[in-house]
């Protein structure tokens, strides 16, 4: 399977999987710069149309996996949706602008939340949910989930007074130098447990057709 991955990326193409509620699930070759231009404006949580075999398919990207070592991507599943059924994904959150407690109080920016689970019909669905932290002006301002407006097309699937960043105090040097100086464990000993492998018999069978994108 490796070499066939292998191979079919070299051709400029990698494996992938549409399917979906109702959707026979489709084997499909998809051409990588395509794809990477594809994710980077969609993500994993905007409507992506896909062309097989001249019939259009309105889908969600999912489940990209990426080679750990080049991070390329090695394979993708296109979940099929219909545009009349909301469904729950997660959403990134990206703060912008500039905190005048960070600018000129020195204060720490903590981000709580990195992604926010929404609801929606899929044409709906934002690429990012953006925060804007300028209102962040003194040492433990906050924002909650309750200051984020989405409009009444997209619910956001928590709690109205979850944190999502706020301001610390920066820490004093007597602060510093105290944490320093505390004591600390030593390890004294690592056990490294070594799990032998089961081995499994062999299984034959033949991969599944696959179908080029339009």
């Amino acid at each position: 399977m490796g070499k066939q991955v292998r191979s079919l990326r070299q051709s400029g193409f990698i494996p992938a999987v549409l399917y979906g509620k109702g959707q026979e699930a489709l084997s499909l070759q998809v051409p990588v710069k395509e794809f990477n231009k594809v994710l980077k404006q969609a993500g994993e949580s905007t409507l992506v149309y896909i062309n097989v075999g001249g019939e259009s398919y309105p889908t969600i990207i999912h489940d990209v996996a990426l080679d750990p070592v080049k991070d390329h991507v090695l394979h993708a599943d296109f979940y099929k949706v219909s545009l009349t059924e909301k469904i729950k994904t997660k959403v990134p959150v990206v703060f912008m602008g500039e905190s005048p407690a960070v600018k000129d109080l020195a204060g720490i920016f903590v981000r709580n939340i990195n992604e926010l689970e929404v609801e929606a019909l899929p044409q709906n669905l934002p690429h990012e949910i953006t925060v804007d932290i300028s209102s962040l002006k003194n040492f433990g301002d906050q924002i909650l989930v309750k200051d984020i407006n989405l409009g009444s097309d997209v619910k956001i699937e928590a709690e109205a007074d979850t944190i999502l960043a706020t301001i610390q105090e920066p820490k004093s040097q007597e602060e510093l130098d105290a944490e320093l100086a505390a004591p600390t464990a030593d390890v004294e000993d690592v056990e490294i447990v070594e799990k032998k492998k089961e081995e499994v018999p062999a299984e034959e069978g033949e991969a599944p057709a696959e179908t080029k994108t339009e």
